[in-house]
């Protein structure tokens, strides 16, 4: 009689961007899994003078999560460790701060669920670039005259080593370009 289906629709809202990963740990509550986290330190405003914002993400599917655990070396050695990133369903948590100077005043901070990793650069280099999700096959004239030839003229994908943290898959062959003229503080959450 009836067509409809019983799927649960959703909005979803999403927040695309680049920043530096920091404070990746595993959170075991005392109820339920223990779970990956990050803090995100999201890049907006002028290149030249740019601003962070602090996310604190869950990260959810087993592909961003394993992403984001290959980083965990290269983060707590204090390298920069850059990403694209899609962030789900972001919002404020309030709170109070129990010490420090600012104890017994309130604060708030931005949370989200980490969804989706595009690309990694460690220390500037590019460790790590996901395939396009409508990635066709090669043609026969691809990369030849009068083929398409606007695809891929950037840097080709780097290769992954599925079992190696991103920050041992290139040893001491890191440059050393990005970021050095950003404050200490981007690599370190608030």
């Amino acid at each position: 009689m009836s067509n409809q289906s019983n799927e649960s629709k959703f909005f979803d809202l999403h927040t695309t961007g680049i920043g530096y990963l920091n404070r990746i740990r595993e959170v075991s509550p005392r109820k339920g899994k223990p779970f990956t986290c990050v803090t995100v330190a999201a890049l907006h405003g002028a290149t030249d003078k740019a601003e962070y914002s602090y996310i604190d993400c869950n990260v959810v599917g087993a592909e961003a999560e394993s992403l984001v655990k290959r980083c965990q070396q290269a983060v707590e050695a204090k390298k920069k460790v850059l990403v694209s990133f899609r962030i789900g369903d972001i919002w404020a948590d309030a709170f109070t701060y129990d010490k420090g100077d600012k104890k017994g005043q309130a604060g708030a901070s931005l949370k989200g669920r980490l969804l989706f990793i595009g690309w990694i650069k460690v220390d500037g280099k590019l460790v790590y670039e996901a395939k396009p999700k409508n990635a066709t096959p090669p043609t026969e004239n691809q990369g030849q005259p009068g083929g398409d030839q606007t695809l891929n003229q950037e840097q080709p994908e780097q290769p992954v080593n599925q079992g190696q943290p991103v920050a041992d898959q290139f040893g001491e062959q890191l440059d050393h370009d990005l970021g050095n003229d950003l404050p200490k503080e981007a690599n370190q959450a608030a």
